[in-house]
C-alpha cells in the first residue's frame, strides 16, 4: 500500500512581493521594481537680508526725504563679514589716531562721527549753544536716524516710526559723501562691493548651518537588490534619519544576505561643492570687498598665500593714508568752516608714537 502524499507547506507571500506583482501587472514585465525616494530633512533657510536697491530720494508724508538706500540695511551689513567691518574700522582708527581733541569735540564723539561717515556716507553734529549764543559743545547725532526735511535746511531726529524731533534751525552740521544722482543725502563708496559681502555672509551662514543641521550625508543611497525585505528598507531609512543632529557621522551597518555586487551603491552629490566652492567664494568675495574699500591686504591681517608676501607694510600704509585718509581729513575740516573755529585738527600720520597733545 502506497504512502499518502505529504501535504504541501503553505508559504505567506511578503508584502514586498505582492507590491512587485502589482508593478508587474502594471508594467507588463516580470521582476520590474518600483523606485522609492525620500529626503533626509527639510531645507534650511540661510539669510533673509534683502538686496539693496537705489530707490532715490522721495518726500515722505512726514515732511522729510527718505534716503536713497535704507540706512538700516547699511547698518546690518556693517557686521556682515569680517573684511567689510574691518575695512571700515581701520579707516576710523587711523583717523582717530591723527585727530587732536578739542574741548568742544572729544575723541569719543569724533570716533563715532567718523564711523557714521564711513558706514552711511553721512555724519551729523549739533551745535549746543548757551542762552547768549555761545557754543558749548558739538554733539554727534547718529546718521542712521537723521532725516533731511523738504526745506533742506531742516533736520529731523527719527529713532522710530512714532517719535520725531526737529533739531533747532541753523545748528546742524551735515557732512556727506557726494552722490551722482542727488544732493540731499550722501552715499558711501563701497556700495558696489555689497553683493560680494552678502555672498560671503551667505556662504558662511550656510556652512555653519550645514554643520549645525547634521545632515552631512550629501549622497544618494541606491538599493537595487531584490533580496532585501521591506522591513530592511524601513530599518535603513530609520537609521539614516537618526544620523541627523547629535548622531551625525555615526557608522551604519547593513546586512544583505544573498546580495549582489553593487546591489547597494553610494553616489556622492554635494561633497565637492561643500569643500571647494566654499573656499572659492570666500576668497573671491574677500578680494571684491578689499577692492571696494581700497584697503591693502596687509593692513587687514590677511595671511598671504604666496611665498613673496604682500610687500613692505610700511610703504603700503603710507600710500593708503595719502590716497584715502587724507581726503577724509579734508572732509572733516569742513566743520571748522561752519563754526568759524579750528575745532578739528589732525597731526601728520606717522608710524612712530604720536606726539602728546
Amino acid at each position: 500500500m502506497s504512502e499518502p502524499a505529504a501535504a504541501k507547506p503553505r508559504v505567506r507571500v511578503p508584502a514586498i512581493l505582492s507590491n512587485a506583482s502589482e508593478s508587474t501587472r502594471e508594467t507588463g514585465s516580470p521582476g520590474a521594481g518600483r523606485a522609492e525616494a525620500f529626503s533626509f530633512g527639510d531645507p534650511e533657510p540661510v539669510t533673509s537680508l534683502c538686496d539693496v536697491f537705489y530707490e532715490g530720494v522721495y518726500l515722505s508724508p512726514n515732511e522729510w526725504y527718505e534716503p536713497p538706500i535704507p540706512f538700516h540695511i547699511l547698518a546690518k551689513s556693517y557686521r556682515a563679514t569680517a573684511h567689510h567691518g574691518s575695512a571700515l574700522q581701520v579707516k576710523r582708527n587711523i583717523l582717530l589716531r591723527t585727530f587732536q581733541p578739542h574741548p568742544l569735540l572729544s575723541r569719543q564723539t569724533f570716533s563715532a562721527l567718523a564711523l557714521d561717515h564711513l558706514v552711511f556716507g553721512n555724519c551729523y553734529l549739533e551745535e549746543i549753544r548757551g542762552r547768549l549764543g555761545r557754543l558749548l559743545e558739538l554733539q554727534r547725532r547718529p546718521a542712521k536716524y537723521m532725516r533731511r526735511g523738504a526745506q533742506t535746511h531742516r533736520y529731523f531726529w527719527v529713532p522710530d516710526w512714532i517719535n520725531r524731533t526737529e533739531l533747532p534751525a541753523g545748528r546742524t552740521i551735515h557732512l556727506m559723501e557726494p552722490d551722482i544722482d542727488q544732493e540731499v543725502y550722501g552715499l558711501p563708496d563701497y556700495i558696489g562691493s555689497m553683493q560680494s559681502a552678502w555672498l560671503n555672509e551667505s556662504a558662511t551662514l550656510f556652512r555653519r548651518r550645514y554643520y549645525l543641521n547634521g545632515s552631512h550625508a550629501g549622497f544618494i543611497m541606491y538599493v537595487n537588490d531584490e533580496a532585501h525585505d521591506k522591513k530592511d528598507i524601513d530599518s535603513m531609512r530609520q537609521a539614516l534619519r537618526e544620523s541627523k543632529g547629535p548622531g551625525n557621522f555615526r557608522n551604519l551597518f547593513l546586512y544583505a544576505p544573498k546580495g549582489k555586487k553593487d546591489g547597494v551603491q553610494i553616489i556622492p552629490v554635494s561633497e565637492v561643492a561643500a569643500k571647494d566652492e566654499f573656499w572659492n567664494i570666500k576668497n573671491i568675495t574677500r578680494d571684491d570687498q578689499l577692492a571696494g574699500h581700497r584697503i591693502p591686504p596687509q593692513l587687514m591681517g590677511i595671511i598671504p598665500q604666496n611665498t613673496g608676501g604682500f610687500g613692505d607694510v610700511e610703504k603700503a600704509a603710507r600710500v593708503f593714508v595719502a590716497n584715502e585718509l587724507e581726503p577724509l581729513q579734508q572732509t572733516m575740516l569742513e566743520i571748522n568752516d561752519r563754526i568759524g573755529e579750528e575745532v578739528v585738527r589732525f597731526q601728520p600720520y606717522s608710524l612712530e608714537a604720536p606726539a602728546q597733545a
